[in-house]
């Protein structure tokens, strides 16, 4: 049986049967800026709290463990195809970024979707989480295939992955904004000898769309939402550029809030990266 599924500039799954039992799915990702899709060499204006300019360097992020919810409400684990590239057992990493204008710390390849299969069957709703699992995080970075051999993905090598890494500047800081999203609070110490048993904080977001209908619905990333609470011209003094995770860094504390990441004392709240929404034909361009 077909199930034809209108493929857009967002995330949209497309499944088809795929002989016996299994069927094939196909989610697609697209980063946007409000309502406007995220493109090297574009600015988008009226950003955070500020109502700042930004130019995107950089926008790529890990996901694994992602989900369909069948019609029992069960989630069904997709066993993602093995590439060779983007996908690694039951992680993938979107990059939407190109090496070109300012996004000078990239590659030019570019990836918008995670391929798997499903056992056959009607599912209505899609989870995933934001990041690489703990066991494979702090790896040895040369050790890795792809897609987790990036140096541009990487902290020291015990210290695990940048599970995201968007990075702009905007009109108070040309020379940069950085989100660098990973796990803190890595004991034993990272050390050049030693790998991390536990994290106290792990900043891996749960991403849950309860009612995603494969046939119509789409998923955004949306850097505008992220960042609706920052002040982006302005950083903390004695942090780095942005957010890199520190759990002293107040610049963080907004950009967790809306990964929906605990912060802090502040629990984690809703996040709102990520948006279920209708598919369409097409989007704004940048500003």
């Amino acid at each position: 049986m077909q199930i034809s599924v209108r493929l857009t500039a967002l995330v949209s799954v497309a499944a088809f049967a795929c002989g016996g039992d299994m069927q094939s799915v196909s989610i697609r990702f697209q980063a946007m800026v409000g309502d406007k899709k995220l493109a090297c060499g574009q600015s988008y204006d009226g950003i955070g709290t500020t109502r700042s300019r930004i130019a995107p360097r950089d926008f790529r992020f890990y996901v694994h463990n992602l989900r369909l919810i069948d019609e029992n409400g069960k989630p069904v684990a997709v066993e993602l195809d093995q590439d060779g590239k983007w996908q690694l057992d039951d992680v993938a990493l979107l990059d939407f970024e190109n090496a070109t204008a300012g996004c000078v710390n990239g590659t030019p390849d570019m990836n918008d979707r995670v391929s798997g299969r499903v056992p056959a069957g009607h599912y209505s709703g899609l989870q995933f989480t934001l990041g690489v699992p703990f066991n494979k995080n702090h790896t040895e970075l040369t050790s890795q295939p792809p897609p987790l051999n990036l140096t541009a993905l990487s902290w020291v090598w015990n210290g695990g992955r940048k599970f995201a890494r968007l990075d702009f500047s905007s009109t108070g800081m040309p020379r940069g904004f950085a989100i660098h999203l990973g796990s803190t609070g890595c004991t034993p110490n990272q050390t050049k000898i030693t790998v991390p048993t536990q994290c106290s904080e792990p900043n891996r977001p749960e991403i849950e769309m309860a009612e995603f209908d494969a046939e119509r619905d789409i998923v955004v990333a949306d850097l505008a939402a992220l960042l609706k609470d920052s002040n982006v011209d302005v950083n903390q003094p004695n942090t780095a550029a942005g957010c890199m995770s520190a759990k002293d860094d107040s610049d963080c504390a907004p950009i967790f809030a809306n990964f929906g990441l605990p912060f802090g004392e502040k629990p984690a709240g809703k996040q709102t990266f990520f948006r279920r929404q209708a598919a369409f034909t097409s989007a704004a361009g940048g500003g």
